[in-house]
């Protein structure tokens, strides 16, 4: 995907913190700090949806994840209201410093002020930046995290979150998803939470 020479220094600014995440994942017989790994599957999601996404968009999908490891989960109270105050204060520091990181690139105050809207969440169903990034975020975590989560989750309590997660995706990430190989339990439970 074609980038100005902006959007190109912010992305590897960008990528630059995502490489300084200790945690690892192993790709392909290769060590990636899991964030990096985590962005570039998001981008790549992202070149499906879209066949010529905005540069914005581009942004705020890479930053969508961005440093998550320096404000771990368990410093929030357990439950819905503790993780949805850890997620939006997640997606707010994530649009700060990738919106400071634009303007050190040269992009204007309004560019870095829309993307940072983006990786909020601001704007979810109507406008299509942030649809994107959600659709992105979905689809990550149906491809490489559904399986593992589904195994630490009551089963009730998963089909509502697959519902939940159903209803934040456009209907061309529903599909894409529904290709998705899974297992044969994972298909099940997603079958049931379509089907409810």
């Amino acid at each position: 995907m074609a980038v100005s020479a902006e959007a190109q220094r912010a992305l590897e600014a960008l990528d630059a913190l995502h490489a300084e995440d200790p945690r690892r994942v192993e790709v392909e017989g290769q060590s990636l700090p899991k964030e990096l790994w985590h962005a570039g599957r998001m981008s790549a999601w992202l070149e499906r949806l879209e066949a010529a996404p905005d540069e914005l968009v581009q942004l705020a999908v890479r930053g969508q994840h961005l440093q998550r490891w320096q404000v771990p989960r368990d410093e929030y109270e357990q439950g819905r209201v503790g993780y949805l105050t850890w997620r939006r204060d997640q997606g707010k520091r994530a649009g700060e410093i990738t919106a400071r990181l634009m303007r050190e690139a040269g992009f204007d105050e309004q560019s870095a002020e829309q993307v940072a809207r983006m990786i909020r969440k601001q704007g979810l169903g109507r406008e299509a930046g942030t649809q994107a990034v959600e659709d992105c975020a979905c689809l990550v975590f149906l491809e490489n995290y559904f399986a593992d989560f589904s195994q630490q989750v009551e089963r009730d309590h998963l089909i509502r979150i697959v519902r939940k997660t159903w209803g934040k995706m456009s209907p061309q990430a529903r599909e894409l998803a529904l290709g998705l190989p899974m297992s044969e339990e994972a298909r099940e439970l997603v079958e049931a939470a379509l089907a409810s």
